[in-house]
């Protein structure tokens, strides 16, 4: 029962075939969602949001596991393998080694968790339970395998203090699901609304010539990371935020604003050498460097 309701809940199942026969007894077959196998080496040559989006996506998943309706629920073999990514997001898909179990004990020794690099013991409950043990071992789970690979690097340097926080918070068990949950939610907050950029300097080192209807089809750089493999797109909060990037690179006099964004709704822009051809496009705005 516990395997077959959380596939519904996080891995969607579109239907299912029970076949009982002489040659095949006792056979389900389960048609589901199509996703990607997960690659940590791909996933760390995406962008930072799509990283965060793929994080985010866990804790949301742990959050559940936590408090299911079935109760705390541990994922035993948590390895990268047992998830897939669809529609940019993490999901389960295996889950015969979940457990619903708390381990009982009599004393705190009782509730020792072993991890390659960690070990931690928990406090035994006057039921005689380990306080949190499916909830902790998830949480750490997600943090040798996802947090400390996707969550900090190259994120916005305003977000670093908070990110850093969360990924140490959780490398201690400092906090538990909800607490985590709550911090990334806020980081998602902060990123959407462009709360982020508030205490940075924003003083452009450059004036720009507002192009509209406009589009640069060559000039391209690449720069990491990018949204596309052969030039430099990146996602913006707003044309202050795409100012700001193209001072920091020696190698931008252009860029141009797309009419497509991102998951969070943040606007695709594409980051250019030169602006010798430019033409018209009346999905695009193009800005042109006038002055170094």
């Amino acid at each position: 029962m516990l395997h077959l309701y959380c596939i519904v809940i996080f891995f969607q199942l579109y239907g299912y075939c029970y076949q009982d026969s002489n040659d095949i007894p006792d056979t389900l077959t389960t048609i589901t969602e199509l996703g990607s196998p997960l690659e940590m080496i791909q996933l760390l040559q995406t962008s930072w949001e799509d990283r965060f989006r793929i994080c985010l996506s866990l804790v949301r998943l742990l959050h559940y596991l936590a408090h299911s309706p079935l109760g705390s629920v541990t994922l035993l073999d948590f390895r990268p393998r047992q998830f897939v990514i669809v529609d940019g997001e993490l999901k389960v898909t295996d889950l015969d080694d979940a457990s619903i179990e708390e381990s009982s004990c009599t004393s705190n020794s009782d509730c020792f968790m072993e991890f390659p690099a960690r070990n931690f013991t928990l406090p035994c409950s006057v039921e005689g339970r380990c306080q949190n043990m499916n909830e902790k071992r998830n949480l750490y789970n997600a943090y040798r395998f996802f947090f400390t690979y996707l969550l900090p690097h190259s994120a916005p340097s305003s977000l670093r203090p908070l990110l850093d926080k969360i990924v140490n918070a959780t490398g201690e068990l400092h906090w538990g699901i909800d607490e985590t949950a709550a911090q990334l939610e806020r980081v998602l907050n902060l990123y959407k609304s462009g709360e982020y950029l508030q205490n940075t300097t924003r003083i452009p080192k450059a004036e720009y010539r507002r192009v509209p209807e406009a589009f640069i089809p060559d000039e391209n750089y690449r720069c990491w990371p990018s949204y596309h493999h052969k030039g430099c797109l990146l996602s913006v909060f707003d044309v202050n935020e795409a100012i700001e990037i193209c001072d920091s690179y020696s190698q931008c006099k252009a860029f141009v604003l797309t009419n497509q964004t991102t998951w969070t709704g943040r606007q695709l822009v594409f980051f250019k050498t030169a602006s010798n051809h430019i033409m018209p496009d009346p999905d695009k705005i193009t800005y042109v460097k006038v002055t170094d």
